[in-house]
């Protein structure tokens, strides 16, 4: 069993990404249960973030789809329910593109996620880390990468938003997810989160293999 997991480059004029930082420290993990971790970085780019994720998936092969990003307004881990089919970029992208609304391609207006996000909220509540289900992914990357996971392939796949812990002083971005958000200081730390998204991995590999059998 292989688990696919992305994280972002920074982006805002940010030193860090939490999703980046958490993605690292998975690189290569193999859960008790034997599932493997493999990891991606995505650019934080209109036009490279979606090809990106579809080269890590033509490269790895994997059961499954653990994408994540961070959002600055937000202090508890947020699986999403939704990937909407629109981007949005409030802020400019890391090559200066500020896009305006559009759908992402032909297709419904949202994509549920295929792996419950009710479940993937206990198993992290249950490795003692704060969670909630969140019902908006936002229009900007996280949300695009999102969307392509679950327009593109047809594998179990999730997208998980995490707070935007830094290493040192707080984030300074927090719009690009929630509109009405101002950057949030959480009492997370970057351990909580690898808890956080080991709980995920163990989580989506036993849903992915129900899904393949």
């Amino acid at each position: 069993m292989k688990i696919l997991v992305t994280g972002f480059e920074p982006f805002g004029g940010e030193r860090e990404n939490a999703s980046g930082v958490v993605v690292h420290r998975l690189g290569g993990l193999t859960a008790p249960d034997g599932a493997q971790v493999v990891t991606a970085i995505l650019p934080v780019t209109w036009s490279g973030a979606r090809p990106a994720l579809l080269r890590a998936v033509e490269t790895h092969r994997p059961d499954a789809v653990v994408a994540v990003g961070e959002a600055g307004g937000r202090v508890a881990v947020t699986p999403e329910r939704w990937a909407r089919n629109m981007g949005h970029g409030r802020i400019p992208d890391n090559e200066g593109v500020v896009r305006d609304p559009a759908p992402l391609t032909r297709g419904p207006e949202r994509l549920e996620s295929r792996i419950d996000p009710a479940v993937l909220t206990s198993a992290i509540q249950e490795a003692g880390v704060p969670a909630e289900i969140s019902n908006d992914a936002g229009a900007f990357l996280c949300n695009a990468v999102f969307w392509s996971a679950l327009h593109a392939t047809d594998l179990p796949a999730t997208f998980i938003h995490v707070p935007a812990v830094r290493s040192r002083g707080s984030a300074g971005v927090g719009a690009e997810t929630d509109p009405d958000g101002s950057p949030a200081k959480s009492t997370l730390s970057v351990d909580d989160l690898v808890r956080a998204l080991t709980a995920v991995v163990r989580t989506v590999a036993r849903e992915a293999r129900t899904h393949s059998s």
